[in-house]
């Protein structure tokens, strides 16, 4: 084993991919303890602790297992049940005899694959940052007859839930003979409010034909000891908690206090957002479908705009922090003249601004579809009608409707243009978008992501969010997908894409670009700030 690294560099490294503007993460550097870092090298299970401070007051303190290897090779690696009862029973993976799987040539992962997180690469780059790659292991840690799984789903809606649910439950009952499985009813609180009820195959058969959740969902509701308190009394050892990042950050609470006690709990987090920003996968389920029906709704303004003289169709679409619907449906569509994202800044007056380019777009094609994401221009909303950054019980900030501020300013604008006659159309679908089945691209998902989490609890994995990096399924530490948030790059390709194919301006400054092209300077990786720590520690 190497000597220690200095306090410093230790709590820099802890500040690896956190949200730098967090100013508990700014404050990092203050807390008083000094901590001991040790160089760790395989085998897997022999690895040291490193501490985190909490950068949110639902955060745990998170264990950072890291496993070093040649070449610059890390492994981001998640928690076992063994890291604190070492001496669990291990027995046969029952899926050996399952006569569906008799005819697949390797079926069982290799203990040892991993996945990267970065594939574009040069010759001369280290290995980088990887993770647990998904899959039945050939050792399981619970027989199936000792098994009592509980499935919850928290926070909004999004489509795809039932189809989880479903193939959580066909999953454990057809793959590993699992019987006992319970729904919790009512998100977090229904663990002590509410009743649980019964999932069976044939209950669930044909829920993926419907939206929502046949469970119920709400938003908050999370008292850890409340929880924790009601898997232990009822015998629960394996729990599956579907929703956002406020719920991943819960369901590592309730792993946090779960490892505390001792408890022989397997807890797996399935990320839902439907605004596809939460970090690190590639995508999140439900995304497709949201904008595959975003569609319908465009090209219903596509249809009111070209009807009537000087037309505009204006479009809301769901993106509270983050553009990926609105800037994919835009590009899908092709009838979209403007699209406007929460990470792109916009101004309405003065040369360059969002009334002259409608206006030139009218006397050009005398109709236009813009689509703004709900969380766009909100620095733009005078304070005088902010909601004064309440938040939902999520923790989310409650944002003003931007589609109808802006609606009524472009209305504003041409009433006082009397030579320029406007006719404008506003469209919200966004509950319409929430509410509806998963399609067929994200039912398959749905099935391989309730798939990946059942292999890696029955591995006696724990602690941990399933989702795709790379086009293959990963097991990924919950402080991962949690501490910030995925965001459209506005210096990325996909999005002059988007402005070649709207012809819209940018809106930004010379200003404002810099900045962007800065903040994707940042290191993001945890080789690449580990590289430069080291570097100027020597």
């Amino acid at each position: 084993m190497e000597s220690s690294p200095s306090f410093a560099t230790l709590a820099q490294e802890a500040l690896v991919d956190s949200d730098f503007d967090s100013p508990n993460s700014r404050r990092l550097f203050d807390f008083q303890n000094s901590l001991t870092c040790i160089k760790v090298t395989p085998p897997f299970r022999d690895y040291p602790k490193l501490r985190s401070p909490s950068r949110m007051g639902l955060e745990p303190k998170p264990d950072f297992k890291i496993v070093e290897g040649d070449y610059g090779y890390i492994l981001e690696d998640v928690p076992h049940l063994t890291d604190y009862l070492p001496d669990l029973p291990n027995f046969p993976n029952p899926l050996q005899d399952n006569p569906s799987y008799s005819a697949v040539k390797q079926y069982f992962v290799n203990a040892d694959d991993t996945v990267p997180q970065k594939i574009v690469v040069q010759k001369n780059n280290p290995r980088g940052v990887h993770f647990r790659r998904a899959g039945p292991r050939q050792r399981v840690y619970f027989e199936s007859d000792d098994v009592l799984a509980c499935i919850v789903t928290c926070g909004g809606l999004c489509p795809g839930l039932n189809t989880v649910i479903r193939e959580l439950v066909c999953g454990l009952s057809d793959m590993y003979g699992v019987s006992r499985i319970l729904g919790i009813e009512g998100g977090y609180r229904g663990f002590y409010a509410r009743n649980t009820i019964p999932l069976t195959p044939k209950f669930v058969n044909d829920i993926h034909k419907r939206g929502g959740t046949v469970l119920g969902t709400s938003r908050g509701g999370h008292d850890t000891m409340k929880i924790v308190d009601n898997i232990q009394d009822r015998g629960v050892n394996q729990v599956y908690i579907i929703g956002g990042d406020g719920t991943q950050k819960g369901a590592a609470v309730i792993f946090e206090e779960i490892r505390r006690r001792g408890l022989e709990v397997a807890v797996v987090g399935i990320p839902k957002t439907i605004d596809n920003d939460i970090a690190v996968i590639d995508k999140s389920f439900g995304f497709d479908t949201a904008v595959e029906e975003a569609q319908r709704a465009i090209n219903a303004a596509h249809v009111e705009a070209e009807s009537v003289e000087n037309g505009i169709g204006l479009v809301k679409l769901m993106g509270r922090y983050s553009g990926f619907i609105a800037m994919y449906a835009t590009l899908a569509s092709r009838d979209v003249d403007c699209c406007l994202i929460p990470e792109s800044p916009f101004y309405l007056e003065g040369k360059g601004g969002l009334f002259e380019y409608i206006e030139k777009r009218l006397k050009e094609n005398e109709h236009m579809v813009i689509v703004v994401a709900e969380g766009a221009g909100q620095d733009l909303i005078a304070e005088s009608v902010r909601s004064m950054h309440n938040e939902d019980p999520s923790g989310n900030m409650l944002l003003l409707d931007i589609g109808l501020w802006l609606s009524q300013k472009i209305k504003d604008h041409f009433a006082r243009k009397q030579n320029m006659v406007m006719n404008l159309k506003y469209i919200d679908p966004t509950y319409m978008i929430r509410a509806i089945p998963s399609n067929a691209s994200d039912n398959v998902y749905c099935t391989l992501l309730a798939h990946s989490a059942i292999h890696g609890a029955m591995a006696g994995y724990t602690g941990f969010t399933v989702g795709l990096v790379n086009g293959r399924h990963t097991y990924i530490p919950f402080h991962r997908v949690t501490e910030k948030r995925n965001r459209v790059v506005i210096t990325d390709r996909m999005w002059a894409r988007l402005l070649s194919s709207t012809n819209q301006p940018s809106f930004l400054s010379a200003k404002d670009i810099e900045e962007a092209k800065k903040a994707q300077q940042q290191p993001t990786q945890l080789l690449d700030e580990r590289k430069s720590l080291d570097d100027g520690c020597h």
